[in-house]
């Protein structure tokens, strides 16, 4: 499986001169110190869920089966146990986002139709920002 397919693989997380990493798509992403040490950890000791020692397997999260990945039934099972909500983690970055980018970006970028109303939801209304900008440039 090649770089920037799902699932993850161990070939995924890369680590150059101390900066980590991981392969999403087309341009890899630098991982923060916490999480690229986390990163760096499961590649090194990942464990199957239905296997209690080290696995040969390629995978970043391993299945029951080595040949396999782990499912997103049994991921989420792991992260709930952790206290982890998905639901509320997604929307929390969802809002995030919208925040940050243009709707039409965070749409394209995500496949997500109600990226205008997450933007509006996160008062980041970009028209108002671009005439905004337009008008300080005409000003100075």
């Amino acid at each position: 499986m090649a770089r920037g397919d799902l699932p993850l693989n161990v070939d995924h997380i890369e680590e150059t001169n101390g900066t980590v990493r991981i392969h999403l798509g087309a341009v890899p992403v630098e991982l923060p110190t916490p999480v690229a040490e986390l990163a760096l950890q499961q590649v090194a000791v990942r464990r199957s869920h239905a296997v209690l020692g080290r696995t040969d397997s390629l995978w970043l999260f391993p299945g029951g089966q080595p040949s396999r990945p782990i499912s997103a039934w049994a991921m989420g099972e792991r992260l709930r146990k952790l206290g982890i909500r998905l639901a509320q983690a997604r929307s929390t970055a969802l809002f995030q986002l919208a925040t940050e980018l243009p709707a039409a970006v965070l749409a394209r970028t995500l496949g997500i139709t109600v990226a205008v109303k997450w933007q509006r939801a996160a008062a980041g209304d970009w028209a108002v920002y671009a005439a905004e900008i337009s008008r300080r440039k005409k000003d100075a």
